[in-house]
């Protein structure tokens, strides 16, 4: 017959319990606390990606499940680090071995520490419980990166709104704002924060970062290294490497404005050679930005045939004096989305510049833009001067070069046999042969147009190291 269990039985069993529960493992709901940023709870997770450089998400959690980062192309390889450790409670939060660095958790407030094996401090990431913003350590040296344009050389003691195009910082004299989220330290580390985009502040004693949403999950790595050289080639790990431009592009390059007509704008070209000036490629501004530019309004492919009544005639004329051809094209709105691959659709189709309404569409589909281009390229456009992408976000910046690139490859490749018999095309040779020529986003007058060329190689590298 079983005997009643008294009160002293019963309390016994549940201490038993509970050493078993703790020697385990596991925990009881409500017995260990949460991780929380921004006032939600969260899972911290870490991931080498190499040696030198950790990846660390902080992921909101959402009926239980972490939220994702999201896949906008900032990243070359999404999937490449993988998880060594993954955490929701403090006390559950040991040190994690990533690569050649450690990753240590302090609870208050909450905080990554990232050191060498040895023991030397690299990073810290002291987040918030309650609010977004997470602070880091500002190097003893120069605080390098963020992108082309702003406060120069050590950005400490500025902040950063990280506001893309012509209204970044001081146009004038600085040019174009080409904001990425990539910090280099110079007593040796580097960080890139992919997600979520948000403004610094490096006014303090640490540096600061404000998310631009609340909510949002982190993407950061970290870079540790005293060798400057290894920390960039791991910039290009993380992001991926650009392309080279084309050999061209890296000559002297004739910009126009007003056209006055055929014989006009045929005899730059034929006074450059007969005076045995230097010069790679013509630039033609389109019309609207200039009173006379070589197509009908911004953002048509129409030619103006005022000035190019035999476009075909003219651009071979000059690629016979050993000229390049590039045109400047516009585009307004504020995303772009798809790829050259899919198909344009009737509900994805707009035109290339304004609609009936005389108003620029928000929403532009690759696809259906792409088509606009072939014609000219047909015709022997070398290439583009892309303009105007402030308004679009940054996945949308990396659509549009994307767009450019990979197609004027595959044109080049069809234009000069690099294929092979299997007609896999050799990008990297065709991009030799055409380019998309990056420049300032503005020109504020003649005066102010040799200012702009000086920045034109600069911003096509830093605009496609970026978004």
């Amino acid at each position: 017959m079983t005997q009643p269990l008294t009160r002293r039985d019963v309390l016994r069993q549940i201490g038993s319990a509970g050493a078993a529960v703790a020697l385990s493992g596991g925990v009881f709901r409500g017995q260990s606390s949460d991780i929380m940023v921004g006032g939600l709870p969260v899972e911290i997770a870490v991931s080498p990606l190499s040696p030198s450089t950790v990846r660390l998400t902080v992921l909101p959690l959402v009926n239980g499940a972490p939220a994702a980062i999201p896949d906008d192309g900032g990243v070359a390889q999404p999937e490449a680090a993988k998880r060594v450790g993954a955490r929701r409670t403090a006390d559950s939060f040991r040190p994690v071995e990533a690569g050649d660095l450690v990753v240590r958790f302090a609870s208050q407030p909450p905080t990554l520490h990232l050191e060498t094996a040895a023991g030397m401090p690299v990073q810290r990431l002291t987040f918030d419980a309650q609010t977004p913003e997470v602070s880091f350590v500002l190097p003893r040296g120069p605080l390098l990166g963020l992108g082309q344009g702003g406060p120069q050389f050590d950005r400490k003691g500025s902040t950063d709104r990280m506001r893309n195009g012509q209204g970044g910082y001081q146009l004038q004299t600085h040019g174009a704002r080409v904001p990425i989220q990539w910090l280099v330290g110079t007593d040796g580390w580097g960080m890139f924060i992919h997600h979520p985009q948000g403004s610094f502040d490096f006014t303090g004693s640490e540096g600061k970062f404000t998310p631009a949403i609340s909510g949002a999950a982190f993407d950061i790595f970290v870079v540790a290294s005293r060798d400057p050289r290894v920390i960039m080639r791991e910039y290009g790990r993380i992001t991926g490497l650009p392309e080279l431009p084309a050999q061209w592009t890296l000559g002297y390059m004739q910009s126009h404005r007003t056209l006055s007509g055929p014989e006009e704008i045929l005899s730059i070209p034929r006074t450059f050679r007969q005076k045995k000036l230097p010069c790679d490629a013509l630039i033609y501004l389109g019309t609207e930005f200039t009173p006379s530019g070589w197509n009908t309004r911004n953002g048509e492919f129409t030619w103006k045939t005022e000035n190019f009544p035999d476009p075909k005639r003219m651009i071979d004329e000059m690629h016979a004096e050993h000229f390049k051809v590039v045109l400047h094209i516009v585009i307004e709105g504020r995303r772009m989305s798809g790829t050259v691959a899919e198909p344009c659709t009737s509900a994805n189709a707009v035109p290339s510049g304004r609609n009936a309404e005389d108003r620029w569409p928000e929403d532009r589909n690759v696809a259906c833009y792409w088509p606009y281009h072939k014609p000219l390229y047909d015709l022997g456009i070398d290439g583009w001067w892309p303009d105007q992408g402030d308004g679009l976000d940054l996945a949308s910046r990396l659509a549009r070069h994307r767009m450019l690139l990979g197609r004027i490859a595959a044109v080049a490749a069809e234009r000069t046999a690099v294929c092979s018999p299997q007609k896999r095309c050799c990008w990297h040779a065709a991009l030799r042969r055409l380019s998309v020529v990056g420049r300032r986003a503005v020109q504020m007058g003649d005066a102010r147009d040799a200012r702009a060329d000086r920045h034109q190689h600069r911003s096509l590298r830093h605009s496609l190291l970026g978004h």
